[in-house]
């Protein structure tokens, strides 16, 4: 990715090392577009070449006072972002291996079917774990989110104070909280697919 050097490059350099934020501006916005286009192509994510390019300019801002000792910026400039770039796209595959065994786990724990989507997963996870509480708080709990009684009505139901019902409906949240927090996966699925309710 060759980056053409600016025409007073080494003027704007010794000022920035010596902590001129304008000159600073000036690299940036020379290098921006340039660099973020690279990150892109690599990435094909333009959050990503974002990211990457602010962190390149951060370590240089904060690197300053080496500047005038780099015999070439702009190949100085390409092997961070690169470096940067690589590291990303570890850290993604990485990611995404980690996101492939949470879900291999829990299909196995919970013996989930295959071919569902992970709507149809999340609130059979999501059921079986009801399933594992104690009678009375499970039966507090369905009342509650599957029946959508009042608590008052609850508790006139079973006899039971309104008090008890909110601790068992506490209990129960704490539990299936716990239980899917585990799986990064899960809980990043109740909130985009609008399943927070269950754990209010």
């Amino acid at each position: 990715m060759p980056i053409r050097p600016l025409h007073n490059e080494n003027e704007i350099l010794s000022k920035v090392a010596s902590g001129d934020t304008r000159a600073f501006s000036c690299l940036f916005d020379s290098y921006y577009k340039h660099l973020g286009q690279y990150v892109y192509r690599v990435t094909e994510s333009a959050e990503a070449a974002e990211e990457i390019v602010q962190d390149v300019f951060v370590k240089i801002w904060a690197k300053r006072q080496d500047l005038t000792a780099i015999e070439s910026f702009t190949n100085y400039l390409f092997i961070i972002t690169r470096n940067r770039t690589y590291r990303f796209l570890k850290e993604r595959a990485s990611a995404h291996l980690k996101q492939q065994e949470w879900e291999r786990q829990y299909q196995e724990e919970f013996h989930l079917p295959d071919n569902i989507s992970p709507e149809e997963n999340l609130c059979l996870v999501i059921d079986r774990l009801i399933e594992k509480l104690p009678p009375q708080q499970k039966k507090v709990y369905e009342l509650s989110r599957v029946g959508l009684l009042k608590h008052s009505e609850i508790a006139d139901m079973l006899s039971i104070s309104t008090e008890t019902v909110k601790k068992h409906i506490m209990a129960a949240n704490k539990f299936i909280k716990e239980n899917l927090s585990e799986k990064n996966d899960l809980v990043f699925l109740l909130f985009v697919m609008g399943y927070a309710h269950f754990l209010k």
